[in-house]
């Protein structure tokens, strides 16, 4: 059954390293005779995954006194950001909050309308410039006019980009540093995307975007599809960053609260998805 266990969690994105020291405990307990069936294992497996993820079981709360609140929304080309984006904002209009879409990806073609489509449909303020303007002087202007109109959120949109691109980071670092021009506390949320079908490679695009931006929360997204989501167990042995939400499909009602538990029986019992809420 142990080494059922690992298949599964090998074959779940949960990498080598965290399997190694997921099991090392449980070998220990079967061995002592503390687990003595398979479901006293399976209960010890779930247990043992909740308490890793628990230090990221953190949802997003927004500081309603700092207007606006500002979220930078960062990560690799085709992760879900401008639709968790639409997504977020729907939470919040929901909320009775302002919110502002500002269009920071100025290269992809359809970025721009993409996002003026998630405004209008969250009845939300919609900031752009021209196709190719200076992302840093579009997000710049955004947080000034936020500001100045009394928006409680600003959603600030950026080019998807490969986190070893070192030119494209350095961009998102300027980014960064000409909204603390505007307000010197902001951005007070940088938030990674990352794309659950991403597998290992998404633990690498957590660490060089943490170390380059200082992450302060995920969005893991597509678990609606193959992925098997256990990638997260790697980040949160690794980095310990919040988790704020997962996306499990296209609608903007397809968001939901990460909650460790839920994730990890999830995990054990071989369906993510269920652990929207």
């Amino acid at each position: 059954m142990l080494d059922d266990l690992e298949t599964r969690l090998l074959s779940a994105d949960v990498g080598v390293d965290a399997t190694n020291y997921i099991l090392g405990d449980l070998n220990r307990r079967v061995a002592l005779r503390e687990l003595s069936d398979v479901e006293a294992l399976l209960n010890a497996l779930r247990e043992r995954l909740t308490e890793l993820l628990k230090p990221c079981e953190q949802p997003l709360k927004i500081n309603r006194d700092a207007k606006p609140y500002v979220i930078l929304v960062v990560g690799v080309n085709g992760s879900g950001k401008t639709t968790s984006i639409g997504k977020l904002a729907h939470q919040l209009r929901d909320q009775k909050m302002s919110v502002m879409l500002a269009a920071g990806d100025t290269f992809r073609a359809a970025a721009v309308e993409q996002l003026h489509i998630w405004a209008e449909r969250t009845g939300s303020v919609f900031s752009a410039q021209q196709a190719g303007a200076d992302p840093g002087a579009v997000i710049f202007d955004s947080v000034k006019s936020a500001q100045a109109r009394g928006i409680d959120v600003v959603l600030a949109d950026t080019a998807g980009r490969l986190h070893s691109q070192t030119h494209l980071m350095d961009e998102l670092k300027k980014v960064k540093r000409v909204i603390t021009r505007v307000m010197p506390e902001a951005p007070h949320e940088v938030l990674l995307i990352l794309d659950a079908n991403q597998g290992q490679n998404a633990l690498a695009q957590a660490q060089q975007f943490h170390a380059a931006l200082g992450v302060t929360g995920l969005v893991l997204t597509k678990l609606d599809g193959t992925a098997r989501g256990g990638i997260v167990v790697a980040i949160a042995r690794s980095l310990r960053l919040p988790i704020r939400f997962i996306g499990v499909g296209e609608k903007a009602e397809d968001f939901g609260v990460f909650s460790a538990s839920a994730f990890a029986s999830a995990l054990v019992d071989g369906s993510v998805e269920a652990n929207a809420s």
